[in-house]
């Protein structure tokens, strides 16, 4: 281990790491791990549905015809595939677009302009919001929140998921906290699933505000990596269980299933919830893409038609996550510089270094010819207080690129481990 090494032991592998990494430099390198984002060759897999899956049979099984308006929450073929995926009921459902991303962003503006079902007035009408945002976590929602003026405030995450002892007390005292951040199963970046506890804690909840809402973005609920997958508890049920059905919002989508770009984006909550939010889409569209609504019930026709494709899904990324991990345990356990969790299912692996030392290998990464997240994009306001966390995406680079680019990571971590212990004695 790095700490155990004396001066000298220490400075003879900054050199032997220097001069691999100045190889690595000299290659000219192009690879890409910075986003989440299906391979090719996963696209491929659904490239089907949009050759035959409608051959000029536009009526839905209800009789709709899908090539013109209406339907706002979307037709019933399509809410049969995430009924069963979200165990949710026909009418606690909406069926919209292509991303999930989007039905949150306008869920947070349409509470922000005219306010959520129960509130006393909009979120806009209050002189502070604020959200609760468990770290690391989604670059994504955090930038929602930063750019309509939501304070946020960052929560640890434990082994079994955010910190329910703190999110407890802040939201019972704050009237001004009206929502959280939560990605509960295989969590980006960490990979963590929340414990049937944490669950429960959040379904018994008893927050200040009576327009508060968990958003909850259950983006990898079929994204499995082992024949052992986490188990996630239905939020929605454990609420109704102590009467609070109303206070969660579920997101998922098809975007890592069939198309990033061409996929189903879903809004699950209670029916009332629903209702309110339906009459206030009403004069934001008519209804959602009905056509592509349809291909997606034709091709998956079930839920276990998306069970068996998404086994199609892991043959070409565990390799990958395999890769990745492998190398960290190789390359960086033995030395004592890094931790992370090894996920069941995701797309991300999440690094923590050590202290102040994230910044320098994303930089050491991207000199040598390697795209990484941003060190502290994983936190609110893109800062990391201990600047150690990064974000790896195994998903989009081959399994040769990927290999390449691990080896790199590793060499740039061990370059800035060194650094930093080279100026503080105490590590």
């Amino acid at each position: 281990m790095y700490k155990d090494m004396t001066k000298e032991q220490l400075a003879a592998e900054k050199a032997a790491v220097k001069a691999k990494y100045e190889e690595y430099k000299a290659e000219g390198l192009k690879l890409d791990m910075s986003r989440g984002k299906p391979a090719t060759e996963q696209l491929d897999l659904t490239d089907d549905m949009l050759l035959h899956c409608l051959d000029g049979a536009h009526i839905s099984e209800t009789g709709v015809d899908c090539r013109n308006y209406g339907v706002l929450d979307g037709i019933y073929e399509a809410k049969r595939l995430f009924m069963a995926m979200l165990e949710v009921g026909r009418y606690e459902i909406i069926v919209g677009g292509n991303s999930s991303l989007c039905m949150m962003y306008d869920s947070i503006a349409r509470a922000m302009l005219l306010g959520v079902m129960g509130g006393k007035k909009p979120w806009s009408k209050y002189e502070h919001v604020k959200f609760l945002c468990p770290a690391p976590g989604y670059d994504r929602h955090f930038a929602i929140c930063e750019s309509m003026g939501i304070e946020m405030i960052t929560v640890p995450y434990k082994e079994d998921g955010p910190d329910m002892d703190m999110i407890e007390e802040l939201v019972s005292k704050d009237e001004e906290i009206k929502g959280i951040w939560c990605v509960p199963m295989y969590s980006n970046p960490m990979g963590i699933t929340y414990s049937d506890e944490v669950v429960r804690r959040f379904a018994n909840l008893s927050p200040k505000a009576d327009d508060f809402r968990i958003y909850w973005d259950n983006a990898y609920c079929v994204h499995h990596l082992t024949d052992t997958p986490d188990h996630l508890l239905n939020i929605l049920e454990e609420c109704k269980k102590t009467g609070k059905e109303d206070m969660v919002y579920i997101f998922t989508s098809t975007s890592k299933i069939s198309f990033p770009g061409g996929g189903l984006a879903v809004l699950a909550a209670s029916e009332d919830n629903i209702n309110f939010i339906k009459n206030q889409m009403a004069y934001q569209t008519i209804g959602y893409d009905k056509l592509n609504q349809l291909r997606h019930a034709r091709f998956f026709k079930d839920f276990d038609g998306i069970k068996e494709h998404m086994k199609k899904h892991r043959a070409i990324i565990e390799p990958k996550f395999n890769a990745v991990l492998d190398a960290l345990d190789r390359e960086i356990a033995p030395l004592g510089i890094g931790n992370w969790h090894k996920p069941n299912g995701g797309y991300f692996i999440a690094f923590d270094g050590l202290d102040g030392t994230a910044k320098r290998t994303v930089q050491l990464c991207k000199e040598a010819g390697v795209v990484l997240t941003d060190a502290g994009a994983t936190f609110p306001y893109g800062i990391d207080p201990r600047d150690r966390n990064i974000r790896l995406a195994p998903t989009f680079p081959t399994v040769d690129e990927l290999k390449k680019a691990i080896e790199i990571f590793c060499t740039a971590v061990k370059l800035a481990s060194i650094e930093v212990m080279e100026g503080n004695s105490d590590l």
